[in-house]
């Protein structure tokens, strides 16, 4: 009796463990895309910082779930670049260990989001001996993310951003150009505008 009464109180937990989760998701999103587009340049690093704080939290209440980790991949990334320098190689690394955590767990979480991060970690990394940067890698992961979600916003726009860093401005016009096509993402306003707007100074620049 015992037993089936655990039974029952664990079914009856995960839907409140599942929106507490998805609660948690939201507000690191939303701040993640406001520090990303609205955050004054010089305040970024230290505002990433935070919220490198709060995702290491996320990952840890939330422990063999693919989604914190993939947004602490994200913020780590960002953090990573707000930083700049050597300084920054320490964080990128961290931030793929996460990416690829998630991969393990669910590879199609978020859309193929953890795929979507690696790609652009790869490209945008330098290659070897200062990172592990690797242009060949970052192909396959931005394809695998496209294939699990070839409407998306960021995974078209990565790949349409891979492409001009490749030298192929043509091909990627189509994908940078569904990045203003896609649809828009419930309660990710302040993230889409961003990243329409990255898109759009890339086709202003073909």
């Amino acid at each position: 009796m015992k037993r089936v009464l655990l039974v029952i109180l664990c079914l009856a937990a995960q839907p409140l463990w599942a929106a507490a989760l998805e609660t948690e998701l939201a507000g690191i999103q939303h701040r993640w895309a406001e520090i990303q587009y609205q955050v004054p340049a010089d305040e970024k690093e230290k505002a990433f910082e935070g919220l490198a704080d709060e995702a290491e939290q996320f990952v840890a209440h939330y422990p063999g779930r693919a989604e914190p980790l993939i947004w602490q991949g994200i913020v780590l990334s960002t953090y990573a670049g707000a930083k700049g320098g050597l300084g920054a190689l320490g964080l990128v690394k961290e931030a793929r260990k996460s990416l690829e955590a998630a991969l393990e767990i669910d590879p199609d979480a978020l859309d193929g989001s953890a795929y979507t991060s690696l790609g652009s970690l790869y490209y945008q990394v330098p290659g070897w001996p200062l990172g592990f940067g690797d242009d060949d890698k970052a192909r396959q992961y931005l394809q695998k993310a496209l294939a699990i979600n070839p409407d998306g916003m960021d995974a078209n726009f990565f790949f349409g951003d891979f492409l001009l860093d490749q030298g192929e401005p043509e091909r990627a016009r189509s994908y940078l150009q569904k990045v203003l096509d896609a649809p828009d993402r419930a309660g990710r306003d302040v993230a889409d505008a961003g990243r329409r707007e990255e898109a759009r100074s890339r086709l202003d620049s073909l």
